[in-house]
């Protein structure tokens, strides 16, 4: 079995998922804690936030490029295609917000969900452990998310739409990233257009 990793836009190493998921959901209740002094000027936090989620991302990369090629079940023929499928529509939900067109405001969360596509598309094809450890921890870490988040905050309004223009401009920029994406694929020697992974 051949481990395809894709190498663009992508998060994971065991610990680190977890801190960084710390982080980013911890950080609003430790606002208030924060001294004045670290509220003056600007936001440091961010900085540091960035600074550990770059570091996890890092242990991430140098954790999964170095773990063994251990096989758990063999992918299927021809699912290829349906990854391709899921990995464009994760680009396009994961800019929704970013852009916010109309989009936008028919899903709660679609960066999450977009991550959910993008762990889901990466199972499909790739059946080693440390693929499904790093995949499967990320996407199972944004379905809790999306839970807890609805938990807490209760019954969703949606925002105010925008412009239909931006979405049109959303698809656009989703197919040139994906197309930035597979040709770097195909220059690292995987095709992801031959559709049998298996």
């Amino acid at each position: 079995m051949k481990r395809l990793w894709y190498p663009v836009a992508e998060p994971v190493a065991d610990g680190a998922v977890d801190d960084w998921s710390f982080a980013v959901h911890r950080r609003p209740s430790l606002r208030a804690a924060r001294p004045r002094s670290a509220r003056a000027d600007g936001d440091p936090g961010k900085g540091l936030l960035t600074l550990v989620m770059l570091a996890g991302l890092a242990l991430i990369v140098i954790g999964f490029r170095g773990a063994p090629l251990v096989p758990l079940y063999q992918p299927l023929p021809h699912v290829g295609y349906l990854n391709n499928l899921l990995m464009l529509l994760a680009l396009v939900l994961f800019g929704a917000s970013v852009l916010k067109g109309v989009l936008w405001t028919r899903i709660r969360h679609p960066q999450f969900l977009a991550t959910i596509l993008w762990a889901t598309a990466h199972l499909l094809v790739n059946g080693d452990l440390a693929s499904v450890l790093l995949f499967g921890s990320l996407g199972l870490w944004s379905l809790g998310s999306i839970l807890l988040i609805n938990a807490r905050e209760g019954r969703w309004s949606p925002p105010p739409p925008g412009p239909l223009r931006r979405d049109l401009a959303l698809l656009g920029i989703a197919v040139t990233l994906y197309g930035a994406i597979t040709s770097t694929h195909i220059w690292l020697g995987h095709n992801p257009f031959l559709g049998s992974f298996g």
